[in-house]
């Protein structure tokens, strides 16, 4: 029961543009504590408006609700190859980075432990869909 409701709550037109605002508010308050308050505000400006974008194109676009709303399984394939090659995209923007810091005698800091959780991420989700399939 509680997996239905949850599922319908995000299957719901107003989920992503309010998670949107509170994705936001969240940049808002991260930009506040750290002194860069107008670098927060346009966070939660560019959200808003992210948010709206998507509630105004949800009934007219087949594609943002397929995204957002209106799951089958084809968007669900669509979801998954897209998320397996945003992942690629940036694992390969990693490594690029990591070098391009090597070639310049820095440390490669951050790009090193982003690279490393990569992919430790990638073999143990490997190793645990092995197990479980």
């Amino acid at each position: 029961m509680i997996r239905d409701r949850s599922q319908a709550i995000m299957r719901s037109r107003w989920f992503m543009p309010a998670f949107c605002l509170a994705l936001g508010v969240v940049v808002l308050a991260a930009g506040w504590l750290g002194g860069q308050l107008g670098i927060g505000v346009f966070g939660l400006a560019v959200m808003a408006a992210f948010g709206l974008v998507i509630l105004l194109l949800t009934r007219r676009s087949e594609t943002i609700r397929g995204l957002t709303t209106g799951r089958d399984e084809r968007f669900a394939q669509i979801d998954l190859k897209a998320t397996a090659v945003a992942g690629l995209v940036l694992l390969l923007t990693v490594i690029v980075a990591w070098l391009v810091e090597i070639a310049r005698g820095h440390s490669g800091q951050p790009y090193d432990w982003l690279a490393a959780i990569g992919g430790l991420a990638y073999v143990a989700a490997i190793a645990l869909f092995r197990w479980r399939g």
